[in-house]
């Protein structure tokens, strides 16, 4: 099924079947995933939805081989490719099957597949091309329990035992025994576990998070609801599925609860965090859309490109209709009839025709997660008439534990917990932040092969430790503030937060593209910087090129440099000079010297995930 003019490649619905009714899932009941999904695609699926390959016999049929090839019970079938409607019906066969489905990055090293492959006892591998094939290839000898290998997108190069193409894959199983499959589903509980999701080795090997069918039956219908999702037969949402898969954000988002609700999901290009992403969303023109900051940031960015190339009366018509939208978002509408309506005016003139631009016209749930935003994103995004929906927390609460939406929202807050579930924060300090903990249905299981770390995750009373500061207001809105192994303690013993510090520095220096402040044990708090450069379409990795905002800030500052490695090699006195004072804006504002930058210095290139600064998920 897909949208008229259309490319099939780019844009198909996988998935658009109505949610149970209230009757059949009653928030106190606990259900399984492979029911939800039969229910739904059985009784309420929209028949030429179906004709893109998510159809019960399908599922069945696909169940039916996964078991038939060996799949042992919790075992898992792994997933390693780009989103797809082949990653669906592997992930919903797979767990129809009584197997766990596992999603690895695509940017995963084959040493990185080979530890999850391994740790969570993959039977089955399905893998998009032959890019990825050729990992799995050369690990396969040391895999005890990898039984086949399906490649779904490419054809095969070169034959080997037990490799299949999807389609070689769906003819295995023609003779289907319904009693058989029958006994493999009832035999589900809702406490088993479905998904593991891996959580980035920055603190050791990856965490194989264990969720079960109720953490996920159990978010994808409440916490989607508290986010302001309808169901189908109240307004058929779409959404564009672009962020990985592995991740339980994405995941949660896209898959589950787009089965719950109904979704019409479509597919973006795999190079949507390239630029072919805005593409899409003008296309398909979605109800919702979700986000990482990181993502937010680069709309942020090319817009602001556009609009420093564009005419002078552009440039002041956009200026004067994003300030009216964001004293509107900020102080709401207490304004004098007359600036109402030169309000609206503008919105309609001039801020429509961008959200239009950017496929936006029609979303009313814009949802960022998996970081907080930066003041600077949220303002930007404020003045377009777009109100970004904050959501927190981990792989370990099945995604959103806390969550914003059109009836629960405070800006710089992520919102309340969901329905069912509870925050607490403990060792509160004089301002009122302290750690955030979490209990409800949507806590993990605990980590596969990891019971001493499990254990260190939880109290004595069952809540889950987060890691994570933050703060309540009076009304139940959490603010996150930081991270406690983020928190730098000076030689002279001194707690510093530095989020707040690097966010401060990043608003007063727009050529600023990250902030590190170091400290941790140190007389004085130091600062790597590193400045805003064209992404390679390619690689995603920054060039030596300067963006135009960063060449901006540097022709207002006196300087002709347009790279890098320009204002670097000779310590541009002229930028320097420029970054020096934004410092010390920041430095005015401190609540005390301790927390003043005393040192910095501008690093030859920005983070990255090749350079091993950023995680897959940033």
């Amino acid at each position: 099924m897909r949208k008229e003019g259309m490319e099939v490649k780019q844009l198909i619905i996988v998935i658009s079947a109505f949610c149970l009714s209230r009757e059949q899932c009653k928030s106190g009941s606990q259900e399984q995933e492979w029911n939800k999904m039969f229910v739904s695609l059985q009784e309420f699926a929209v028949p030429l939805a179906l004709g893109a390959g998510c159809s019960v016999p399908i599922l069945y049929n696909l169940m039916y081989i996964i078991f038939q090839l060996g799949l042992e019970r919790f075992h898992s079938v792994a997933i390693l490719g780009f989103n797809s409607p082949e990653w669906f019906i592997s992930a919903v066969g797979a767990i129809f099957a009584g197997g766990i489905v596992t999603g690895i990055y695509t940017t995963n090293s084959p040493e990185a597949c080979h530890y999850i492959a391994h740790d969570s006892k993959t039977d089955i591998m399905v893998v998009e091309n032959q890019k990825q094939l050729d990992k799995i290839m050369q690990i396969w000898n040391r895999l005890p329990h990898l039984k086949a290998v399906v490649l779904y997108k490419d054809s095969i190069a070169e034959r080997h035992p037990n490799l299949y193409t999807m389609e070689e894959f769906l003819e295995l199983g023609d003779d289907i025994s319904e009693s058989t499959l029958n006994d493999i589903i009832n035999s589900q509980k809702p406490n088993q576990c479905c998904v593991l999701i891996y959580t980035s080795g920055t603190t050791g090997k990856p965490k194989g998070a264990m969720l079960s069918h109720d953490n996920i039956t159990w978010t994808s219908a409440h916490c989607s609801r508290a986010g302001g999702m309808q169901p189908a037969e109240v307004q058929q949402e779409s959404i564009v599925s672009y962020l990985p898969l592995s991740h339980i954000a994405a995941q949660i988002y896209d898959l589950w609860t787009g089965i719950k609700w109904g979704e019409q999901v479509y597919f973006a290009e795999p190079d949507a965090l390239k630029g072919s992403l805005v593409n899409t969303l003008k296309e398909v023109q979605p109800t919702s859309h979700m986000g990482v900051p990181r993502v937010w940031e680069k709309i942020m960015e090319k817009l602001k490109d556009a609009s420093a190339q564009s005419g002078f009366m552009q440039k002041k018509m956009l200026s004067w209709a994003m300030s009216l939208s964001l004293e509107k978002n900020l102080h709401g509408s207490n304004s004098s009839d007359l600036k109402q309506l030169w309000t609206r005016l503008s919105d309609y003139l001039v801020l429509a025709k961008i959200r239009s631009a950017l496929g936006l016209s029609s979303c009313q749930k814009h949802f960022s997660g998996a970081a907080p935003l930066n003041t600077e994103t949220l303002y930007f995004f404020l003045g377009l008439n777009i109100t970004l929906y904050e959501a927190y927390g981990m792989s370990e609460t099945t995604g959103p534990h806390c969550l914003s939406g059109p009836y629960i929202y405070r800006q710089h807050s992520c919102g309340k917990p969901a329905p069912g579930c509870r925050v607490k924060l403990v060792d509160k300090d004089t301002e009122g932040n302290g750690e955030i903990c979490f209990w409800g249905r949507t806590v993990f299981m605990g980590y596969l092969n990891m019971e001493d770390r499990t254990k260190e995750a939880f109290d004595e009373e069952g809540w889950l430790h987060s890691g994570d500061l933050g703060k309540l207001d009076n009304d139940g809105f959490l603010y996150v503030t930081g991270r406690i192994k983020d928190l730098i303690i000076t030689a002279g013993g001194e707690n510093v937060p530095p989020i707040p510090i690097e966010d401060a520095v990043k608003k007063e220096l727009p050529i600023v593209s990250n902030a590190m402040v170091i400290g941790d044990k140190k007389k004085f708090l130091s600062m790597f910087l590193t400045l805003k450069s064209v992404l390679d379409p390619d690689t995603s990795d920054p060039t030596d090129i300067l963006t135009e905002q960063a060449r901006d800030f540097c022709q207002r500052s006196g300087s002709k440099a347009t790279k890098v490695s320009e204002i670097v090699a000779t310590r541009d006195q002229a930028t320097y000079r420029a970054i020096q004072e934004g410092i010390d804006r920041v430095n005015s504002t401190a609540t005390s010297r301790v927390h003043c930058i005393q040192k910095w210095i501008v690093l030859p290139r920005d983070f990255s995930i090749s350079g091993g600064e950023l995680g897959k998920t940033y």
